[in-house]
């Protein structure tokens, strides 16, 4: 039997992970390519039924088996008014009921747009994991940035959390920000550890077009660290996070045990997933598609049928690809036997080049079960990410 042959012999199951967009915000952060859009004015309610609309004929299309993480992200999820966010709960309840006790049921959130009554509508609705934008634990970064919020709003939003019985509790942080020095970074991770959560989530700024940043990076009006001082901003995040216990189980994600995002590791697994919401992508069955962005022109076509912006297969080679350079970004590495039952092929055959290449290099360490980044290769992860794309050898043949 072929690899192809085998792959097609594979049982098709529906996706187990949701993703769900609320496209609406207080503001637009400088910083931010994201499909959102400020919420004065916009047609919520019209919104969250056509999202109710899109989950029905979604359900229709795939029935879901059983779910083990539901994400709802944005924009600004937390934004909807405390009856706005029961209904839609109680949709997602009604499309996607199989709620078992282990389910991961994620929210974002932005400190400054909860309060201990939305908070209470969101846990008892099923969200039992919150992830809080905080970005800076220094006021006049956030400002910097555009961020609506200050570092008082953080701890009043964490307190009410817990509050309201939320345990898995999560922050986001930035580095690399305009004006911000190692030692900014340094107070940030020092304020966000003593807060004691079992999820941290640090990322380094991209200046993506579209964005206020960018417009001053083109006008040389950006003042960004070197890249030196980035570097050591990162160095300074891993070892800070491993002398407090927390596990680097991804690129830029730290976690007490049992607390890894489980929805995150779907996608760096290049498993299924659900996705709805204006501007949303989902992938099923080797077939993504991308849904229809603006608020209203999305409204309008949930009515008609599935709000679709494009919808296309993805090839076999390009599944690979995929496979070897998402899965590299965790820690734990790209297993060879899930490579097998994904693709019915062996990832050392299909791969051997890069594969030689990269161990050799230092960047890559061949484990019992696959491979994994180096430390070295934790560094210059896009750099090894990169040497998947086209290189891809069966039986010493390139496929093109």
């Amino acid at each position: 039997m072929t690899g192809r042959e085998r792959e097609t012999a594979a049982t098709i199951r529906a996706p187990k992970a949701v993703y769900i967009h609320i496209p609406f915000c207080t503001n637009k952060c400088f910083y931010c390519d994201f499909n959102s859009y400020v919420l004065k004015g916009q047609p919520v309610m019209e919104y969250l039924r056509a999202l109710e609309r899109e989950m029905e004929q979604t359900v229709k299309l795939h029935p879901p088996e059983r779910i083990d993480t539901i994400f709802v992200g944005g924009g600004t999820p937390t934004v909807l008014l405390p009856d706005q966010m029961d209904y839609f709960l109680r949709s997602i309840r009604t499309y996607f009921p199989n709620r078992h006790a282990q389910i991961e049921f994620s929210m974002e959130a932005n400190p400054g747009t909860t309060d201990l009554e939305k908070l209470h509508v969101m846990r008892e609705g099923g969200v039992n994991r919150i992830s809080f934008g905080v970005q800076s634990f220094n006021n006049d970064l956030l400002k910097g940035i555009g961020r609506i919020h200050d570092t008082d709003d953080v701890y009043r939003s964490i307190e009410n959390a817990r509050k309201a019985g939320f345990d898995n509790i999560s922050i986001d942080l930035m580095f690399g920000l305009p004006n911000q020095t190692t030692e900014m970074l340094a107070h940030s991770v020092t304020k966000a550890l003593e807060l004691d959560l079992p999820h941290y989530s640090i990322y380094s700024l991209k200046v993506e077009e579209n964005t206020l940043f960018h417009t001053m990076y083109q006008k040389n009006e950006l003042p960004l660290p070197h890249e030196d001082d980035e570097l050591e901003m990162y160095l300074h995040i891993m070892s800070r996070m491993k002398q407090a216990g927390y596990e680097q189980y991804e690129i830029s994600n730290f976690a007490k045990p049992g607390f890894a995002s489980r929805h995150n590791m779907t996608y760096w697994r290049n498993e299924d997933y659900y996705g709805l919401g204006a501007g949303a992508h989902g992938y099923a069955n080797r077939t993504r598609h991308v849904n229809i962005k603006g608020v209203q022109p999305y409204n309008t076509a949930a009515g008609k049928g599935l709000p679709r912006l494009e919808s296309y297969e993805i090839s076999r080679e390009e599944a690979m690809e995929d496979f070897m350079m998402v899965g590299l970004r965790m820690l734990e590495g790209v297993s060879r036997a899930r490579f097998r039952e994904q693709f019915g092929a062996e990832m050392d055959d299909v791969f051997a080049a890069p594969l030689r290449k990269l161990v050799q290099a230092g960047f890559l360490t061949a484990t019992e079960h696959g491979y994994r980044l180096s430390e070295r290769g934790i560094l210059f992860g896009n750099d090894v990410f990169g040497e998947f794309i086209g290189a891809m050898t069966v039986s010493g043949e390139i496929i093109e």
